[in-house]
């Protein structure tokens, strides 16, 4: 058995840890609390399209947002999750699913069994208590500024199948991490590795024919001048596109999107109605008011799908995947390297030999691992900004400079973005390059090829 000295050691660098990356965090987003509170003019670059008026509305909400983060993370992650490490809280709910186990007469060794109980216990632990930040963020939040579109029916619907869903795939996953893990000896991880890519593969292909259509409705793009641009951009780039959707997602909020997905030579485009002009209805009669004259136009829709499909081209999507792979098996061996070592256990509250399987791996990849992933999400960072860039560029070379720097510009301010950062802040935290970044990357290359001519 370990010396309490080398458990409490463990303890305290695991809640140590926690604190001073949540500290850093609060700190970046402290700034830029400070950048809304002080700035007061819109920038000259948007003074042709962004009002007085838009301009302050776009401050407070961002203000908003940013302290209601920097509360929630006081509280939530510097407060009650130290308090849960060192009270054992997983070795409370780990003794939970031993009772339940014994409750319904199942085989207590068996650590399968007893694993997929736990994470359905800390699933809905989590779950509750993530839920009245959720509400104020919903309810409260968004609602005040126009964005939530969520009836009370439609949220507690919305989630009792998100718990489904979620738990009914976490325990099939859980259990078979631990099988391979008990079953694949000492290089179990290799297995592991191998499982995660194929399941990772599978889930992108699954998640959005079966089980995104179970919170959104998906309707095809309907004939038209918009679907026949799409179509003959597709075929011009050689991407295999074979569905064209567009989704509901005004009933959840007003904030736009457009994606695609599938696997090899069978592509899907979707579109958010809210991304559409008018929600994409001729008729438009029966809109609010406050919805009227919103989205993008057949032309900057086109612009803002070249972007996407830029991704696509200049093989994105691929380089992420092969990231996430290398990624992965570097976890897992590690994870096989440490997680026989019993004081990680013992610090978050289990007796001496008591070494769930699963318990090690959340340990291990949340906690013993965070400075690692801290500094990978930040390198993740910069390579997406620096993708958005490439395929910004790729949308440009097509044409659709002009027409990308209007969606832009329209897209910011339907959703009230804020175009003003602090500079930390800003490379901490955006995946994607600033509204104003990205206007003038555009207009240099736009400058650039007038130069050559």
């Amino acid at each position: 058995m370990s010396s309490m000295t080398e458990v409490e050691l463990v303890l305290y660098c695991i809640i140590a840890l926690i604190i001073l990356e949540n500290l850093f965090e609060v700190y970046i987003a402290l700034r830029q609390v400070k950048v809304f509170k002080t700035s007061n003019k819109v920038p000259e670059e948007l003074k042709a399209h962004m009002s007085n008026e838009t301009f302050h509305k776009a401050r407070k909400y961002g203000l908003d947002r940013e302290q209601f983060g920097v509360c929630k993370c006081l509280f939530m992650d510097i407060c009650v999750i130290p308090l849960e490490l060192y009270f054992g809280l997983m070795a409370y709910m780990w003794q939970a699913a031993l009772n339940w186990v014994n409750y319904f007469k199942l085989n207590a060794d068996n650590e399968i069994i007893v694993s997929c109980f736990f994470v359905v216990l800390i699933s809905l632990h989590g779950y509750l208590k993530d839920l009245p930040f959720k509400l104020y963020g919903t309810f409260v939040l968004e609602q005040k500024h126009g964005f939530n579109k969520q009836t009370a029916r439609f949220f507690i619907w919305d989630q009792i199948k998100g718990l489904l869903v979620g738990n009914i795939l976490t325990v099939l996953v859980s259990a078979a991490v631990v099988f391979i893990v008990q079953w694949g000896g000492e290089h179990f991880f290799i297995y592991l590795w191998v499982f995660a890519g194929v399941l990772s593969l599978i889930l992108l292909t699954i998640y959005p024919i079966f089980i995104a259509p179970l919170f959104d409705k998906y309707t095809p793009l309907e004939e038209g001048e918009l679907r026949k641009s799409i179509e003959g951009l597709a075929a011009s780039l050689k991407f295999p596109l074979t569905k064209l959707y567009v989704v509901e997602g005004s009933k959840r909020s007003s904030h736009s999107n457009a994606y695609f997905y599938g696997l090899w030579n069978s592509k899907r485009i979707v579109l958010f109605d809210t991304l559409l002009l008018n929600k994409g209805k001729k008729d438009i009669t029966d809109l609010k008011d406050e919805d009227k004259g919103k989205g993008c136009t057949n032309e900057e829709v086109l612009a803002v799908l070249g972007h996407e499909l830029g991704h696509w081209k200049l093989g994105h999507v691929t380089k992420n995947i092969i990231i996430m792979q290398i990624n992965l098996l570097l976890i897992f061996f590690n994870f096989n390297t440490l997680f026989k070592y019993a004081p990680f256990y013992e610090a978050v509250g289990f007796t001496p030999g008591v070494k769930p399987i699963l318990v090690g791996l959340f340990v291990i990849l949340s906690y013993v691992m965070a400075p690692y992933n801290a500094l990978l999400g930040y390198a993740m960072t910069i390579l997406s900004r620096r993708f958005e860039y490439q395929a910004d560029e790729f949308a440009q070379k097509l044409g659709f400079s002009e027409k990308l720097c209007q969606a832009l510009i329209k897209l910011n301010l339907d959703n009230l973005g804020f175009p003003i950062h602090d500079w930390l802040y800003s490379s901490w935290s955006h995946s994607h390059p600033t509204l104003l970044q990205r206007m003038h990357r555009l207009q240099e290359l736009d400058e650039a090829d007038k130069k050559k001519k």
